[in-house]
C-alpha cells in the first residue's frame, strides 16, 4: 500500500493539540516564539518539535541505548510509510511528513545526531562541534523552511546557521549541567591550548578563567551565526519573519544573559526574565517589518551542506509557499503578551518558593 499523499489526513485535531500541550511544557521559548507564527506553520512546528522532543527523551529515558536509537528509525519508517506508531506525536509528525513532504534526511541527521550522543560525542575542534550542532539543530532549521515553503539555497543556509546558532547557545549556557552528566561540547582543543586538561576538567568541574574564555568564545561564535541568519529571515513570507526574528532574539538573549554572569554557566543556569522576553517579542514585530538584513559575505558552513541540498531537491515536491497571516498579527502579539506575563509570573514564584 503506497504512502499518503500530501491531502491525506494521518492525525485528528486532538493529536495535533497534544503537540502543541507538550511544546508549552518542555520549551518555553520556543513556544512563546511560536506564537508569532502564522497558525498554519506553527501547527507544522509543533508536530515537528514533538517528534524532536518524543526523540530526545526516548534516548534518555532508555538510557541512551543503541537500542532507543535502532527504536527511533523503526518509528521513522513507519512515519514515513504512512502508518505512524499509535500515539499522537508519532501521528501528527506522520501528518506533517506527508503534507509537506519533509525530506527524509532532516530528521535522519537528527536521530544521526542523537546517536553520536549515545556513543559519547567528542568535540576536539570546532569543526567537530558544527557537525554535531548540524545534526541536532540545524536539521530542524532546515525542516521549518520546509514548512514555510522556502526552498531557495541561500536561506536554507541561513537557517541552519540559525539552528547552529541556537544549539551553540544551549551549550554555553548549559556546561555545568553537562560536564556532572559526563559531557562536554566546548572545543576541546580550546581547553587544552590553555593547559587545561578536558578529561581532568570532567572528573571535577569547576568554573575557571579557561571555561569563561571558551565560553566566550562559543559565543562570540554564535553570533557571527545569528547575524548571517538575519539575511536569511528577511527572505521568508513575511508572515513568518516575526516568529522566526523571535526565536533569533530570545535565544541570543540567553547567551547575553550568560555574559552577565561572567561566563559562568558552571555554577548555575542562566534565565532570560518574562519582561524581558516581552520586550524581544516587540523588537520582532519591528525587524520583520523592516527592509531586510544585509548579506553576510562569508562561505557556507560544510556541516550543513548536505540539509541545504535535500531541501533544494525535494523542493518540487514541497508545499506552497505559505501565504496570509492566517490569524492577524495584533492578536498574536497579545498571545505573546500573556504568555511572557504568565512566565514572568511562574518565575518570581519559583523565587519565593526556593
Amino acid at each position: 500500500m503506497p504512502p499518503p499523499g500530501p491531502s491525506a489526513r494521518l492525525a485528528a485535531e486532538a493529536d495535533h493539540q497534544a503537540c502543541r500541550t507538550l511544546i508549552r511544557g518542555g520549551s518555553k521559548t520556543f513556544s512563546a516564539a511560536s506564537l508569532l507564527l502564522p497558525a498554519k506553520v506553527r501547527r507544522a512546528a509543533y508536530a515537528l518539535y514533538g517528534f524532536c522532543r518524543l526523540s530526545d527523551d526516548l534516548v534518555d529515558v532508555e538510557g541512551g541505548s543503541p537500542e532507543a536509537i535502532a527504536r527511533l528509525r523503526r518509528r521513522l519508517d513507519l512515519a514515513y510509510a504512512g502508518r505512524p506508531e499509535d500515539n499522537a506525536i508519532d501521528r501528527a509528525f506522520a501528518d506533517v511528513v506527508a503534507q509537506y513532504a519533509v525530506p527524509r534526511e532532516l530528521p535522519e541527521a537528527l536521530i544521526e545526531g542523537l546517536e553520536w550522543d549515545v556513543s559519547g560525542v567528542v568535540c576536539d575542534d570546532i569543526e567537530d562541534l558544527y557537525a554535531y550542532a548540524a545534526r541536532v539543530a540545524g536539521s530542524v532549521g532546515a525542516m521549518m523552511s520546509v514548512v514555510m515553503g522556502v526552498s531557495d539555497p541561500v536561506a536554507v543556509a541561513r537557517a541552519c546557521d540559525l539552528g547552529v546558532a541556537m544549539q551553540l547557545t544551549n551549550i554555553a549556557r548549559d556546561v555545568g549541567e553537562d560536564a556532572r552528566s559526563g559531557r562536554l561540547y566546548l572545543p576541546r582543543n580550546w581547553l587544552r591550548a590553555e593547559g587545561l586538561d578536558p578529561e581532568s576538567w570532567l572528573a571535577q568541574p569547576d568554573f575557571n578563567p579557561t571555561i569563561a574564555r571558551s565560553v566566550d568564545a562559543l559565543l562570540n561564535v554564535a553570533d557571527a551565526l545569528y547575524a548571517r541568519a538575519d539575511f536569511g529571515i528577511a527572505q521568508l513570507p513575511a508572515s513568518c519573519r516575526a516568529g522566526i526574528f523571535a526565536a533569533r532574539h530570545l535565544y541570543r538573549e540567553i547567551g547575553i544573559e550568560v555574559l552577565r554572569r561572567g561566563c559562568d554557566s558552571v555554577s548555575g543556569r542562566a534565565r532570560v526574565p518574562g519582561w524581558r522576553k516581552l520586550a524581544l517579542a516587540g523588537r520582532s514585530v519591528v525587524d520583520a517589518a523592516a527592509k531586510g538584513a544585509r548579506a553576510v559575505v562569508a562561505p557556507d558552513m560544510a556541516a550543513t551542506a548536505y540539509l541545504v541540498e535535500a531541501v533544494t531537491i525535494s523542493a518540487p515536491r514541497t508545499a506552497k509557499r505559505t501565504r496570509g497571516l492566517l490569524g492577524s498579527l495584533p492578536e498574536r502579539i497579545v498571545w505573546v503578551a500573556e504568555l511572557f506575563a504568565a512566565l514572568d509570573y511562574r518565575e518570581r514564584i519559583s523565587r519565593q518558593s526556593q
